[in-house]
């Protein structure tokens, strides 16, 4: 059996985070030691350069291979200024010059997506040039690859209140990538996290799964910090997945694994 694991994790929150929520990622990480993390936005809180720094010691500390977009955190709020003419300068001084990074190995096609717009607040959005160039990218996936792509926004609410949060394009976007190929779209934004099927009416499946908020205090209600691990697997020729939520837990200092959904991929 060949087996590659991914480690979601999103909405950091640098300059809100925990201490001791911070050691346990970097402690999980380096126990399982997946193929790639992937950091699903709001790195920071208020995208400022102290934040910043934090969150490239930490991304540094992981020393794994990462995939990082940026959310509507990420860009800055207060300074209206660099907002207009430079919103992305602090995030391309930490993490990088790619804001649509992609990843890519034997098991796993993981596609980075830019959906933060500047003259937005929070509310993400998803270009028809960005759906088709992910689409282009799906389709020249290997046969056994696990086929991933990566927004900030979700792209489907469990909960109705989290409706007005839903990535603008969504409509186009997710179709189009289920036809081209995509089996899971990771997101954040909503510090909730879930695992949600994309059903197409062709009978193909992908699937939507959010993650929590990974080391800040801003959890969602009784939710506790909380991220994602996949595990992919080809045995034989057939293909697996699932998905772990593991949550972090106060008594032992340490996230343990809570629920796990198994993915039934289309092929």
């Amino acid at each position: 059996m060949t087996m590659t694991r991914v480690l979601h994790l999103s909405d950091t929150h640098f300059g809100t985070e925990q201490a001791p929520v911070v050691e346990a990622v970097v402690a999980l990480a380096r126990e399982l030691m997946p193929n790639v993390v992937v950091l699903s936005g709001d790195i920071t809180q208020r995208a400022r350069k102290g934040q910043f720094a934090g969150a490239r010691a930490f991304l540094s500390r992981l020393a794994l291979p990462t995939l990082v977009i940026p959310g509507n955190h990420d860009i800055p709020l207060f300074n209206v200024a660099a907002r207009m003419f430079d919103p992305y300068g602090g995030y391309r001084r930490a993490v990088g010059m790619d804001l649509e990074p992609v990843f890519s190995n034997e098991r796993v096609l993981a596609i980075g997506v830019n959906t933060t717009r500047p003259s937005r607040h929070k509310n993400g959005e998803v270009s028809r040039e960005q759906i088709d160039r992910v689409c282009a990218q799906l389709r020249q996936a290997r046969p056994h690859q696990l086929r991933i792509v990566v927004v900030h926004q979700p792209v489907r609410a469990i909960v109705e209140s989290d409706t007005q949060n839903l990535l603008i394009g969504r409509e186009a976007a997710v179709p189009a990538w289920i036809e081209a190929g995509m089996d899971i779209v990771l997101g954040g934004h909503i510090h909730l996290p879930y695992v949600a099927p994309l059903q197409m009416g062709s009978g193909r499946r992908a699937w939507a799964v959010q993650a929590g908020t990974a080391v800040s205090h801003r959890v969602r209600g009784s939710i506790p910090n909380s991220l994602n691990v996949i595990e992919h697997h080809v045995v034989d020729g057939h293909v697996g997945c699932v998905v772990q939520r593991w949550d972090y837990d106060r008594h032992d200092n340490a996230f343990a694994a809570v629920d796990s959904t198994v993915l039934e991929l289309s092929r």
